[in-house]
């Protein structure tokens, strides 16, 4: 029994959109006829099982000016359209679709809302790793923290802190720390009385 990978088709009206998905293909082959028709095949597994399909587009295709890009997870091409035009389905033959043969929505357009639709591009995710982005994947952000630049976090956290601690002008300002020279007076007063009353108790006896 032949085996398909899944396709996704988009069109705008000077080319078309598809994309083989098939996840940890090995040795993809993709082959392209200016009349439109398309072939794809590949492995997956350790034991080799075969994906292949073989389309014969809508109408006939510019192979020098088309693109596609090979992928282990899906396999992406843009197809530009020998005539322009807008094709009233994917394949050349009448009736319902393949069941693997599926719109891409996120690519697709209506024909009247083509002006106004972003130009679409390849699928990231089937280009391989761009270099120079590869290490957003291993960023520990709970240690961003550490990070110069990152340390006036900590400090709104201290100075909030700080606001909840309890005011120690406001304690030392009381009359409690004045008054410990008025006891010590006092003490002194009170020592000054003792040595008067002894004396004059001497000079009784």
């Amino acid at each position: 029994m032949s085996r398909h990978p899944e396709i996704l088709w988009a069109q705008r009206s000077d080319k078309v959109f598809l994309t083989v998905e098939l996840l940890d293909a090995k040795h993809p082959e993709v082959k392209l006829e200016p009349e439109g028709r398309f072939t794809f095949s590949a492995t997956v597994g350790a034991n080799d099982l075969k994906f292949e399909t073989d389309l014969q587009l809508f109408g006939a295709i510019d192979v020098e000016k088309s693109v596609v890009n090979k992928g282990q997870r899906h396999t992406t091409l843009v197809l530009v359209k020998k005539e322009a035009g807008w094709w009233s389905r994917l394949l050349k033959a009448e009736g319902k679709a393949p069941q693997f043969v599926k719109v891409d929505w996120n690519k697709w357009v209506d024909e009247d809302e083509e002006d106004e639709a972003p130009e679409s591009s390849f699928d990231m995710g089937g280009m391989g790793g761009m270099g120079g982005m590869g290490g957003m994947g291993g960023m520990d952000f709970s240690n961003m923290k550490g990070l110069g630049g990152m340390g006036g976090m900590d400090d709104e956290e201290d100075m909030e802190d700080e606001d909840d601690m309890p005011e120690l002008e406001s304690q030392e300002s009381k009359p409690a720390v004045a008054s410990e020279p008025t006891k010590v007076a006092e003490d002194v007063k009170s020592e000054d009385g003792a040595q008067e009353s002894t004396g004059a108790d001497a000079a009784k006896i």
